[in-house]
């Protein structure tokens, strides 16, 4: 789809192939590196792949985009007809995706606005539909951005993790507060706070971890109208049964996404994964 300001995010956004086509958003792949493999998210590696390295503790880390891939991703739109473009991307405090985009902008053929949503996996999808949707009603480059950062807003996202020891690795979380968790055998309740993970709570057992997940999600979204996105990582029971009781739980609900995260995500994150984005129309 050709339109004068055109929508770039990163693969971290997990957004639907149908929706991304439709709404003409492109994404430039974060990488994993899995042994001596590198390896692009969402072409070259399968979430299901990455649970199972992680589960044999196989060596994964990742790597953001080079600033070369968001070049050609922006003459790529510009040759498209773009006369300007936004582009988002995931929270520059847990990746370095932003800088490589914001250094491709200084040379691109058109003017790019590099935005830092503060967000991650669907959170950072909610702003590049409100971003592309904009656009599609004739928005400048300016309202594209400013609809953007509007939703980013009024997003919140939550999740439980089996265990912080993924995130501890990969310098995520804090040691103190992964090895507190540890210690006392607590499951961890998460948050996107200010761009970065932070320890919400510390539940007894996964099943109470999770209804205290329900509860906050369901209190976030209130009765105003909310999109809902639930992610989980080899635990598709619990994403399925998560999603069936907000959707009787939450009066106000619009659109519900059910998705695995993809690697990147998942590397910091392990097996178990549950998490929920509440985003306000």
């Amino acid at each position: 789809m050709s339109r004068h300001v055109a929508i770039v995010t990163d693969s971290t956004a997990y957004l639907p192939p149908r929706m991304m086509e439709r709404h003409g958003i492109t994404s430039v792949p974060l990488t994993v590196v899995l042994g001596d493999q590198v390896l692009e998210e969402g072409n070259e590696i399968s979430a299901r792949s990455l649970a199972q390295a992680l589960q044999k503790r196989r060596s994964v880390t990742t790597s953001r985009p080079s600033p070369e891939v968001f070049a050609q991703a922006y003459r790529a739109a510009a040759e498209a007809g773009a006369t300007g473009i936004v582009s988002l991307h995931l929270s520059s405090e847990l990746s370095g995706t932003h800088d490589a985009a914001a250094l491709a902008a200084k040379d691109a053929p058109v003017p790019v606005r590099v935005v830092d949503t503060g967000m991650v996996a669907m959170a950072l999808g909610f702003c590049a539909l409100a971003a592309a949707e904009a656009a599609e009603a004739g928005g400048t480059l300016d309202e594209a951005v400013a609809a953007a950062e509007k939703r980013a807003s009024g997003t919140s996202a939550y999740f439980y993790v089996d265990t912080l020891d993924y995130l501890r690795r990969g310098g995520r979380i804090g040691t103190a507060q992964a090895l507190l968790g540890s210690a006392l055998a607590v499951k961890p309740l998460l948050e996107l706070e200010g761009g970065r993970i932070e320890l919400r709570e510390k539940v007894r057992t996964a099943s109470k971890a999770i209804a205290r997940l329900e509860e906050i999600v369901a209190e976030r979204a209130g009765t105003s109208h909310v999109d809902i996105a639930v992610h989980h990582l080899a635990a598709p029971e619990r994403a399925a049964a998560l999603a069936d009781r907000l959707r009787e739980k939450v009066p106000g609900l619009e659109d519900l996404h059910v998705s695995e995260v993809g690697a990147v995500i998942g590397a910091h994150t392990g097996p178990g994964l549950l998490g929920a984005v509440v985003s306000a129309r």
